[in-house]
């Protein structure tokens, strides 16, 4: 079982991780949390209603990362559209931004707990690693927090289509991207695995 999810006896999955395993999920977890932010609701704590109808932003984000996370909604994907259909689009995207975003960052935000939250309980009764083992919502938090990660990371490294990551695999090791490049690919393989405990 080491370093792929098998599925558990009445729905879920397990994964053994040692030490390192877990420091680098969970480092890149606190990563993601910090990059995705807070939240609408955080100077006005004692207000939960004011969080609730609050409007998301309605431009998209500056940060790369940010913008493969939370992509436009509205575009042409067969190719570049004409000045007029290019406005409507960037409309519709920017009023589709400001009714979502908030939810979708609330949700990556708790998804990246869950995962953060599961590897501390996990860190507290483990010795040199021990087997992680989620309920089936746990798993599927953790899927979308996976596939998070790896969209960050892939973002960081430029890679667009399948093409990129075949380039990847030739970095010679000294090449200063490596290490992110193995988290890539390693994140990918766990994510795999998952998927395939979750299939019926």
């Amino acid at each position: 079982m080491p370093g792929t999810f098998e599925p558990l006896p009445g729905g879920g999955a397990a994964v053994a991780l040692d030490d390192v395993e877990i420091s680098i999920i969970r480092s890149l977890a606190v990563q993601l949390l910090e990059l995705i932010g807070p939240g609408p609701g955080a100077d006005t704590p004692d207000d939960p209603l004011a969080e609730l109808f609050a409007d998301g932003p309605s431009e998209p984000p500056a940060d790369p990362v940010l913008r493969r996370l939370f992509p436009d909604a509205y575009s042409d994907p067969e190719g570049t559209p004409g000045p007029r259909e290019a406005e409507e689009q960037r409309a519709y995207s920017a009023e589709f931004r400001r009714y979502t975003e908030n939810d979708l960052r609330a949700g990556k935000r708790e998804n990246a707990l869950a995962v953060i939250r599961s590897l501390d309980e996990l860190s507290a009764t483990g010795e040199g690693g021990a087997v992680l083992k989620l309920s089936p919502a746990e798993s599927r938090q953790w899927l979308s927090a996976l596939n998070d990660l790896r969209l960050a990371i892939g973002s960081r490294l430029d890679i667009l289509d399948e093409d990129d990551t075949d380039l990847l695999y030739r970095l010679p090791d000294e090449d200063p991207r490596k290490p992110m490049v193995m988290a890539y690919l390693w994140l990918g393989g766990l994510q795999e695995t998952l998927v395939s405990t979750l299939m019926p």
